[in-house]
C-alpha cells in the first residue's frame, strides 16, 4: 500500500447552482482541473431534498429541476489543502465534505 495520504472531496451542489452565470459543477471541475488535480467525477442525482426545500425528482413533472449534483476529487492531502478556499468559496452555502481515504494502488502484474 502506498504511504501518502489520500482525502476525497465532495461538493453537493444542484443543477441550477452557477459562478458568474456558468454551470457551477463545471466551473469547479475546471477549477481542478487547472489547479493540477488528478481528476474529478461530476455524479448527477436521481432525486434529493435539502433541509430548507423538498423533495425533487426527475419525473416529467419536475423537468428543469434543481436536481442533486455533487461533484467529487480524490487526491493528496496537501493538494486537498490547497484547492479547499476557493471551493469553499465557489461552495458558498453548499455542503463541502472531506473524507481520509485508502487509494489502493494498481496491481503492477495485471
Amino acid at each position: 500500500m502506498t504511504s501518502d495520504r489520500y482525502q476525497l472531496g465532495s461538493i453537493y451542489l444542484n443543477e441550477a447552482d452557477k459562478w458568474e452565470h456558468h454551470p457551477l459543477d463545471l466551473e469547479i471541475l475546471k477549477f481542478l482541473y487547472h489547479s493540477g488535480c488528478a481528476g474529478g467525477t461530476v455524479l448527477r442525482g436521481l432525486a434529493g431534498f435539502t433541509k430548507g426545500g423538498g423533495i425533487v425528482t426527475t419525473s416529467l413533472v419536475d423537468v428543469g429541476s434543481k436536481l442533486p449534483v455533487v461533484v467529487h476529487f480524490v487526491e493528496r492531502l496537501v493538494k486537498v489543502d490547497e484547492v479547499m478556499p476557493t471551493l469553499r468559496r465557489m461552495a458558498g452555502k453548499r455542503l463541502v465534505t472531506v473524507q481520509e481515504i485508502q487509494v489502493v494502488p494498481v496491481d503492477p502484474l495485471i
